[in-house]
């Protein structure tokens, strides 16, 4: 087994792991108003596998010096990026039932935390997000990430 696929395996069973993490109390639960997972809920229960431990090279939340890059690059751009997945990370962080507004509210609530003022998307960012997506595709030029059974736009 090469070491790509080692890391991307233990990313995956890490991410897949949180799941099992009961709530976290003392939150607001926008699930009861919008249907939708807080920025929060989605951390605690996908993204913190991967974003509290720093395994393979993922940005830990809270870190403003490992997010400056990104923060600079821009909410559409950072956020596009990890929803097609990159490096380590599988596509939406190898969680494939979150909408694409639950990830960037979990993508912009880790930007927060690392010192950004990124807010959750409305639907104008979340437009820009969708081109940016497109836009990653056509980068990568191939689908790899993308044609396993996860991935639906």
């Amino acid at each position: 087994m090469s070491y790509r696929s080692f890391v991307v395996l233990t990313a995956l069973s890490l991410a897949l792991g949180a799941c099992s993490q009961p709530p976290v109390v003392g939150t607001f639960d926008q699930t009861a108003t919008s249907g939708l997972k807080s920025g929060e809920q989605v951390y605690q229960n996908v993204c913190i596998a991967c974003h509290s431990t720093g395994v393979a090279n993922a940005p830990k939340s809270g870190d403003g010096e490992r997010w400056r890059e990104l923060i600079a690059e821009g909410q559409s751009v950072v956020t596009a990026h990890g929803w097609v997945g990159l490096r380590g990370m599988p596509p939406r962080g190898g969680q494939p039932d979150l909408t694409l507004e639950e990830f960037a509210r979990a993508v912009a609530w880790m930007a927060r935390s690392s010192g950004a003022t990124w807010q959750d998307p409305d639907a104008a960012l979340l437009a820009e997000i969708r081109k940016e997506e497109k836009k990653r595709i056509e980068e990568l030029g191939n689908k790899s990430q993308l044609d396993d059974a996860s991935y639906r736009p």
